[in-house]
């Protein structure tokens, strides 16, 4: 209990300080928001005063001393409540942002939950056979893969089997004039068309769990206690799952937990080269456009996912590991 308060009241400090630093951040940048967006209305010419304040008061620019700013901010925040998008004006911030989210989750949440199942569990059978035809090939094969860029294996994926063999569609996340609804053929239009980024997100990230579990094998594999285990003729796929495999898996759920974290974030080169509606898309359209609530907005929701993301690592690292209780 004690473990998990402290973890509660750590987790709070450090949510108050990313949302007052979430707060600031704009307002010391130079420059005007409603002077970037004036010039953007109005083409690259004088901006007036008069042209700013009625842009302002369009677009609910605060005003008022910074600690009056700051209350209304946290205000709200607590009722989601982030502007309007100079962008896509007069949609507000909250509703692109409820638009896009399920797409990145559905896409890049589910891809990160494979790539980390699959990539632990081939970590712990090279691991296991180290040394074998095994380890080598799974080993140099998931690395090579894992060594390209995203955006690159993204274009090959893209180019391949999109332009050359017509497999896929290239480009959105479903057919063109389909309405989003749960219907058949408007889920099956949105999985044919998510095929390849989820091909590239695995591809892109299987290695790296892979290796990370295969050293942390290799080294608990060393301990003692796994010594005693196979001395005392216990099979050899219960020292490998639940002694070594449940030992040397720490590490990688903190990675896990903070992968998570930034699916919120989406795989910002990924949507953009399959132009997928997520929230990576919707985030690099807000900083092309200097559309700063929507950026802030966007920053505030990925900061806090990993926040609440390595809070929950944490607790579960203290179910796992009784020595971190201490």
């Amino acid at each position: 209990m004690r473990y998990a308060l402290r973890r509660i009241v750590l987790f709070l400090l450090t949510l108050w300080a990313a949302v007052t630093i979430n707060f600031l951040i704009p307002r010391l940048m130079p420059g005007s928001p409603a002077e970037a967006a004036v010039g953007k209305f109005a083409g690259r010419g004088p901006v007036s005063t008069s042209q700013v304040r009625a842009i302002e008061i369009m677009l609910g620019v605060p005003k008022g001393s910074l600690w009056s700013q700051y209350q209304a901010y946290l205000v709200n925040m607590a009722h989601f409540r982030f502007g309007i998008s100079y962008t896509f004006f007069p949609q507000s911030v909250s509703s692109l942002i409820a638009q896009a989210l399920p797409w990145t989750l559905g896409l890049v949440g589910i891809m990160t939950i494979v790539a980390f199942s699959v990539g632990t569990l081939l970590g712990v059978l090279v691991a296991w056979r180290r040394g074998r035809m095994t380890d080598t090939v799974g080993t140099v094969g998931f690395t090579l893969m894992s060594a390209f860029p995203y955006f690159w294996t993204a274009l090959l994926l893209l180019f391949v089997c999109g332009f050359v063999l017509n497999w896929f569609p290239i480009n959105g996340g479903y057919s063109a004039g389909q309405t989003p609804n749960l219907s058949v053929g408007f889920i099956g239009s949105a999985a044919d068309h998510s095929v390849l980024p989820a091909i590239t997100i695995v591809i892109s990230s299987l290695g790296g769990w892979l290796l990370g579990m295969r050293n942390n094998m290799i080294n608990t594999l060393a301990e003692d206690f796994i010594v005693f285990a196979e001395a005392n003729g216990i099979r050899s796929r219960t020292i490998a799952l639940r002694y070594a495999a449940r030992n040397a898996i720490l590490p990688n759920l903190t990675a896990f937990g903070m992968a998570l974290g930034m699916v919120v974030g989406g795989s910002v080169l990924v949507e953009v080269v399959f132009g997928y509606p997520g929230v990576g898309s919707l985030l690099y359209t807000a900083v092309v456009n200097e559309d700063y609530p929507l950026m802030q907005a966007l920053f505030l929701f990925i900061t806090v996912s990993v926040l609440v993301a390595n809070f929950v690592v944490d607790l579960f690292y203290g179910v796992l590991d009784p020595r971190v209780r201490t």
